[in-house]
């Protein structure tokens, strides 16, 4: 039992760390976000929730500058100020925009974040486990090497949520009329959007989402099986 405490109380810890950052991510969502309002993007989004048998699909923003989207654990889809600022200034089209919100909407769909929750909590005990079986051989350097262990695992599952929440978004796409094109399009903008185009990238075995021309081959290897008669 001794041998076995230290794991359950690293879970026990993972879990309360995840609770407390979502609540925290909750209430942060709760006062820096407006509903989305934009008749284009509203006409594009009436058109996903028809293909799903919905009423309606909900947006907000999130009023921060960097470009992104999200999903929150509670279900809600937020774009954030910047991202919707690119997309006034035409930068990003409203089909485009559509295929982000598409995407985050895979992430709930697939319940991505409360997978995210238990894998959160099996990568904390991995770490001590590592951490505690390599220290007797290699001290102080057994427990670097855990942790790089685990974020090389956390690096991987997040990029296998992304090609699933892309499927999902093409899917989406194709079944409401816009397709993967402009999904496919923004993949190729993604890079300057965020960064300029000038900034190094991690080694993709460490990114958290897996790279542009990766996912954009996905992509067209489902639209291949689509069209096979």
């Amino acid at each position: 039992m001794l041998k076995v405490t230290p794991i359950l109380l690293a879970i026990a810890y993972a879990l309360a760390l995840y609770w407390i950052s979502a609540r925290n991510t909750r209430r942060q969502l709760d006062k820096q976000s407006t509903v989305l309002r934009d008749r284009e993007l509203s006409r594009l989004t009436d058109r996903m929730a028809k293909a799903l048998d919905l009423p309606q699909i909900k947006v907000n923003i999130f009023e921060v500058d960097p470009v992104n989207g999200l999903a929150a654990p509670d279900g809600r889809i937020f774009i954030t100020r910047g991202f919707f600022r690119k997309y006034k200034s035409g930068e990003v089209t409203a089909e485009e925009m559509a295929s982000v919100i598409a995407h985050e909407l895979g992430h709930v769909a697939l319940g991505h974040s409360r997978r995210r929750m238990i894998d959160f909590s099996g990568q904390n005990a991995i770490r001590v486990v590592l951490a505690t079986v390599l220290g007797r051989f290699v001290p102080f350097v057994g427990v670097w090497i855990a942790n790089m262990a685990v974020t090389l695992l956390a690096a991987r599952l997040s990029r296998g949520d992304e090609y699933e929440a892309d499927a999902y978004a093409s899917a989406l796409l194709v079944k409401a009329g816009i397709g993967t094109g402009p999904q496919k399009q923004l993949f190729r903008k993604l890079d300057g959007l965020t960064t300029g185009g000038g900034a190094a990238q991690a080694p993709a075995w460490l990114m958290s989402h897996p790279k542009t021309e990766e996912r954009i081959h996905a992509i067209e290897k489902l639209e291949e099986r689509w069209i096979q008669p």
